[in-house]
């Protein structure tokens, strides 16, 4: 497919699983006139651990038409107001990033500015002012009001089997004209230009498309392996390049609407609460730790029994150098990975065919598209690894080979100039195509009690009797209203009408 001759008539995806239904289900959608065709294998499977997901998956799902509360029903799932970190900057404390708001950002009534001015006294520290993080920890859920209250500043996201989400997808996808073919690719068809022009099948069929959609994994048969698009590796700041996965029965106690991070000897374990079990993992450095170590202290963290034996995954930290080159383009781990602690998978799925389609759609004369697409990319990968960077730099810990190699090396230039902003300025900087805005980077600075150097002086133009009055108000408006929701399970429960 040459990119100025227009909508591509026939698709074909290569892989199934979460990456490869999305694709297929949003690509039936969005290109009415194309025949989309689906590749996979029984035999070679997919990864379908327990998922846990980034608010904006709430718009995917909504521009499929998909109904909140049978995708629920159907793929196991739960709500999830964010995350909620273990002793990542000291063993014994925790904090929480959720997908909430913290009142002004700047300016004189910047409300951690005041925070920190008056020097306030919370037991939560600076969530207490965040509704979602309040009603985390006290496992309250409902969705948010109509309007500009405080019921209605906050989102949310699901934690969900991946694997019934991929089943979920492919009825819908199905349902829009898509089309399955079961079946294990041996040879890939070249045209002249380089691109690809047909999967060839151990059968002997021949799959033969104009655009190629690869979702085969970290395999990346088509853009790693077929078109040898080096890989941009990333694992020098973020070494993890290993997991233990493990679904364990449903824990005693209430159903929690958050995922739990805790920091390891030489990584992270998940705890990610379904509806029907827990999905547990051990992400981890093999240069730090022996794989057996890891595997043993994953199942000592397991609250209730596990449903099987632990799956070990080995991946890389990084991302392809293109996305899109020729008529192939790269879609999930095929293009590249960054380690799940902020649950970015299924977002960098769904976000790179929410730039895909529209450029699909419109005439390209110039053969621009793919160089577009290909930046953007580049820009969102690097975006979140600095995100992600940053919740190991700012640790207090050096209680391994791990957490001193993590707290101690240099960091991207990109990185280090936010981290400048805040600390001289209390500036909270975002470049384009951020995948976090500036209230997510203020939980993390907040939760790691990383503040700016210097106080602004135009927090004083607000008298300080007036400032603690703000705060009170708004610190009892919130316990009050997360006091009068119901509890996660029973508002899923209801929203469902399922056993939650």
């Amino acid at each position: 497919m040459s990119p100025h001759l227009g909508p591509p008539r026939r698709i074909v995806i290569l892989g199934g699983g979460s990456a490869g239904w999305m694709s297929a289900a949003a690509l039936a959608t969005g290109l009415r006139g194309a025949e989309v065709t689906l590749v996979e294998s029984e035999v070679i499977g997919t990864i379908g651990v327990g998922e846990a997901t980034f608010p904006s998956i709430r718009n995917f799902n909504q521009l499929l038409g998909i109904d909140e509360a049978a995708f629920l029903a159907a793929t196991g799932g739960s709500y999830k107001l964010g995350i909620q970190f273990c002793d990542w900057r000291r063993p014994g404390e925790h904090y929480f990033h959720t997908f909430g708001d913290f009142g002004p950002l700047s300016g004189p009534m910047a409300l951690w500015g005041q925070y920190r001015r008056l020097d306030a006294r919370c037991d939560g520290g600076l969530g207490d002012f965040c509704l979602p993080t309040v009603m985390a920890r006290h496992g309250r859920f409902r969705l948010p009001d109509a309007g500009d209250g405080l019921g209605a500043r906050y989102t949310y996201a699901y934690h969900f089997d991946a694997t019934r989400y991929g089943h979920f997808l492919r009825q819908l996808a199905e349902s829009r004209g898509a089309r399955r073919v079961e079946g294990r690719v041996v040879d890939i068809a070249r045209r002249p230009d380089g691109g690809v022009r047909a999967l060839r099948l151990a059968d002997g069929r021949d799959i033969d498309g104009d655009l190629f959609i690869d979702c085969s994994g970290f395999a990346s048969v088509l853009m790693g392996q077929t078109l040898a698009q080096p890989f941009v590796d990333y694992s020098h700041w973020l070494p993890v390049d290993r997991a233990w996965a493990v679904p364990a029965e449903r824990a005693p106690g209430p159903l929690l609407p958050y995922t739990r991070s805790t920091a390891m000897e030489a990584g992270w374990c998940w705890r990610i609460p379904l509806q029907d079990r827990t999905g547990h993992g051990h992400v981890f450095s093999s240069r730090h730790i022996d794989e057996d170590r890891a595997r043993a202290q994953l199942l000592a963290q397991l609250d209730a029994p596990p449903l099987s034996e632990p799956r070990l995954l080995r991946f890389q930290t990084g991302h392809r150098e293109r996305f899109w080159q020729h008529n192939v383009v790269a879609i999930g781990l095929a293009g590249g990975f960054v380690e799940p602690l902020e649950s970015t998978a299924i977002f960098l799925v769904h976000n790179a065919l929410g730039r895909l389609i529209p450029l699909l759609t419109q005439p390209d004369p110039q053969g621009g598209a793919p160089a577009h697409f290909n930046a953007q990319q580049t820009r969102q990968y690097q975006r979140i690894r600095d995100f992600i960077i940053l919740h190991y730099c700012l640790s207090e810990r050096r209680d391994s080979a791990f957490w001193q190699h993590m707290t101690g090396m240099p960091l991207p230039e990109t990185l280090a100039y936010k981290l400048h902003a805040w600390r001289e300025t209390g500036l909270l900087h975002n470049y384009d195509d951020e995948a976090f805005d500036e209230t997510s980077w203020l939980a993390i600075h907040a939760g790691m009690q990383h503040w700016p150097q210097r106080r602004n002086p135009w927090l004083d133009d607000v008298p300080a009797p007036a400032a603690a009055h703000l705060l009170a108000e708004r610190h009892a408006a919130i316990a009050q209203l997360a006091a009068s929701m119901p509890p996660h399970a029973e508002f899923l429960r209801e929203r469902i009408g399922a056993r939650a």
